[in-house]
This record gives structure tokens, C-alpha cells and sequence, in this order.
């Protein structure tokens, strides 16, 4: 079987945040091989708000933390690349939204792992495409819509 045609997903997962509620690294398999069509070597780093905050202004210009961050490295014949999911945010997204902590992780799992394929949310039709591919992915695996009012 070629790499590519292979959904063998290698994922480390460094908790470099000593936050509660944070997922064992076996869900954050499920919910990233759910993202996936071929296989991929990935690390999910989850840090706290300093670290957070540091990444986001380096690498986007923003002056806060956000909730995951993507850095693709390859996508052909692997997918390679890194998420960095900030917990302290997760938490208060998901809070705000009544939502369930471990159905926003998968959403922003899903979410960085769509980033690290190449869909992106840049414009309107770009965005919808990609919360539509959330939909499914989340669906199949038993979560609600995160986009649903």
C-alpha cells in the first residue's frame, strides 16, 4: 500500500498546559482521523494562555491567544504539521457557548486538521465549504453541529 493510499495517523500529543478537563490523547486521535483522507504525522501541542498568546502574535500578528493554531508542513505524500490548541480558551469558548468541553476540542481538532489538508476560511463561499466538511466529519462521529444557533 502507498503512503498516501495509508490512513496510518502518527500523533504525539504534548500537554505543555496543566489545565482540567484536558482530552487523553486517544480522543484527539479519533477526532483528528476522522479530518483525514491518507496519512499524516502530526503533534497537537496544547499550551497555556503565555504560550498561546506568544504563537498567535508571532505567526499571525494577533495580540491575544485563539484557540488552535495550524502550521502545516506537508500534505503530499503525508500530511505533516502541528496543532496548537490553547485550553484556557477552549474552555471559555465553550462555556460561552453551552457547549460541551470535549465536543469543542473535537470541532477545533477537526478544524486544525482541515487547516493542515488546506481548506481554509478566507472568504464566504471558502468558509461555508469548510463548517459544511465540519458538519459531516462531526456528525459521523456523534457530535452536534458547532455552527447550529
Amino acid at each position: 500500500m502507498s503512503r498516501r493510499a495509508s490512513k496510518r495517523l502518527d500523533l504525539a500529543v504534548q500537554y505543555a498546559c496543566k489545565c482540567e478537563g484536558l482530552p487523553l490523547r486517544t480522543d484527539f486521535v479519533r477526532w483528528a482521523r476522522a479530518a483525514l483522507t491518507g496519512g499524516a504525522q502530526v503533534t497537537i501541542r496544547l499550551v497555556d494562555l503565555d504560550e498561546g498568546q506568544a504563537l498567535n502574535s508571532e505567526y499571525r500578528g494577533k495580540a491575544y491567544a485563539t484557540n488552535v493554531l495550524s502550521f502545516p508542513y506537508e500534505t503530499e505524500p503525508l500530511l505533516m504539521g502541528d496543532l496548537v490548541l490553547c485550553p484556557p480558551v477552549v474552555a471559555r469558548e465553550a462555556a460561552e457557548q453551552g457547549e460541551p468541553l470535549a465536543a469543542h476540542y473535537a470541532h477545533l481538532t477537526v478544524h486544525g486538521m482541515l487547516h493542515l489538508r488546506g481548506w481554509d476560511h478566507e472568504n464566504e463561499g471558502d468558509a461555508q465549504a469548510m463548517e459544511d466538511k465540519e458538519r459531516e466529519i462531526l456528525a459521523a462521529l456523534g457530535f452536534p453541529d458547532p455552527y447550529a444557533a
